[in-house]
């Protein structure tokens, strides 16, 4: 009569506790770094979304001056009624803050908030009029800015 092993020589199938282990360490570190990749890309995001926001009530500010013949090349200029008057009879209907940020202004708030910028992308950070809400400035200045124009606008070490 023949004996038979009772134990297989076949390898085992299945992964051992520590190649388990080594797997799930490796896609901790892929999704950490997708983590940071996906911060990096909000914040360029919202640096984008800001520079838009300035730029759109830049060109706003000086369409108005434009619209109404308002020279503030060297100076600032109020944007008031009695300035308008002189240069169009039927003046402004609003505001210049009002005329910029307005719900079908050049840069679209909403409604019950025109006048005022709206909300910055980054928390912390505010929009803030250069030379005034009712203001136009000189050329090379601006209309509004970020508040903290040098830590937003430049890039950033992500922590």
């Amino acid at each position: 009569m023949k004996l038979t092993n009772i134990k297989s020589n076949k390898a085992r199938k299945g992964m051992t506790l520590l190649e388990l282990t080594v797997v799930i360490l490796v896609l901790l570190s892929l999704i950490a770094v997708l983590l940071i990749g996906v911060q990096a890309w909000m914040r360029s995001a919202d640096r984008g979304n800001a520079a838009m926001i300035v730029r759109n009530a830049q060109q706003g500010a000086r369409g108005q001056c434009n619209l109404f013949g308002i020279d503030s090349t060297t100076t600032a200029k109020v944007y008031t009624t009695e300035y308008i008057d002189m240069v169009d009879p039927a003046g402004p209907p609003l505001p210049l803050n009002e005329e910029v940020f307005a719900p079908e202004g050049y840069v679209v708030v909403d409604p019950g908030e025109e006048g005022t910028p709206p909300e910055h992308p980054q928390d912390g950070n505010a929009f803030i009029f250069g030379s005034g809400a009712d203001t136009l400035p000189p050329l090379g200045s601006m209309y509004i800015e970020s508040q903290n124009d040098a830590s937003f606008f430049r890039p950033q070490n992500i922590e």
